[in-house]
């Protein structure tokens, strides 16, 4: 178990937070676990959310924006918070949601992109797999019909295992970024409505994926793979909310999640986790992605995070280092 004084400013937090410790930390009773949980609807960062959305269903407007404040990206803060989908809160805006929000042709830029979703329910999703990955973790988490959205994901796995939004341009490659936007969907999916053959075995091949190059090397000659193509992203530099990035604790916390055997493929990555610990226990918020949060949930970049020692201490658990 984690030092003393680790888990006592973990618990000096927020409901969304101290839920999490009582359960996966320090093994608390579950009734005391579920009446903790029940408080992120109506105290905290969960209430705040909450209060955060419009009378048409969205937040900030939108299904989706690059800001960290719309439809989409709300609903996933809401998940990773844990707000109990079975809630009445979660209920009423979860239908507001499915009731009011569309999708539009046009991108964030003002780029028209097609008249393939545009006016679909925000539940039934778009056309880009990291896109309909958060969607579709989200919408499975509290209880929506995710068809569309599963369907499609199976029908663009690549035949490395993985997913990639360029698939479309051609390209043949999987990128971290998106394969693990829909590893947590499909996950998800499970997780709600049970087993499923055809989801099961396409989630084991893109989990596969990144065990193969265990979560952070080139499969072809080993090397360190330190940041995505696109630059902006260093996978060793820890982020909540990781949105759709990827980076190392984020693809441990998955493998954790998805109850994996603790794979010596694995066992780099996780030692690189550990390696972050400060003198004090925590790990730090490394990095904060540029954009509108709809509201604060850590002390800074830099500074230590709750959300990330949460986190890391659950992968070490996991692994049992």
């Amino acid at each position: 178990m984690p030092e003393r004084s680790v888990i006592h400013w973990l618990l000096d937090s927020d409901p969304s937070i101290r839920w999490q410790v009582m359960r996966d930390l320090i093994n608390a009773p579950a009734d005391e676990v579920a009446a903790e949980r029940a408080k992120v609807a109506t105290q905290g960062w969960g209430a705040q959310l909450l209060a955060l959305q419009g009378a048409d269903g969205s937040w900030a407007g939108t299904a989706f924006n690059q800001g960290w404040d719309s439809t989409m990206h709300v609903l996933s803060l809401l998940r990773e918070l844990g707000l109990d989908p079975a809630s009445s809160e979660a209920r009423r805006v979860v239908n507001l949601v499915r009731d009011g929000v569309r999708w539009k042709g046009w991108d964030w830029e003002g780029v028209w992109r097609g008249m393939e979703f545009d006016g679909n329910p925000f539940f039934a999703g778009e056309v880009e797999p990291c896109i309909n990955g958060q969607v579709g973790a989200s919408a499975a988490y509290f209880g929506q019909d995710t068809q569309r959205i599963i369907d499609r994901l199976l029908n663009e796995q690549l035949p490395d295992g993985g997913w990639n939004c360029e698939a479309e341009n051609g390209s043949t490659r999987s990128s971290f970024n998106t394969t693990i936007c829909v590893l947590e969907a499909l996950l998800e999916h499970e997780l709600a409505f049970g087993a499923n053959s055809a989801v099961t075995s396409a989630r084991l091949r893109g989990q596969e994926y990144l065990l193969e190059r265990r979560l952070f090397r080139r499969r072809s000659t080993g090397e360190v793979i330190e940041r995505d193509r696109k630059g902006d992203t260093l996978w060793a530099r820890f982020a909540f909310p990781a949105w759709w990035h990827y980076d190392i604790l984020r693809g441990l916390d998955y493998l954790r999640r998805a109850v994996v055997v603790p794979d010596e493929r694995a066992a780099e990555a996780v030692s690189l986790v550990a390696s972050k610990r400060d003198d004090h226990g925590r790990w730090l918020l490394d990095t904060r992605y540029a954009g509108q949060m709809p509201i604060e949930m850590d002390e800074g970049e830099g500074l230590p995070s709750r959300w990330n020692t949460l986190r890391a201490l659950r992968v070490l658990n996991w692994y049992e280092l």
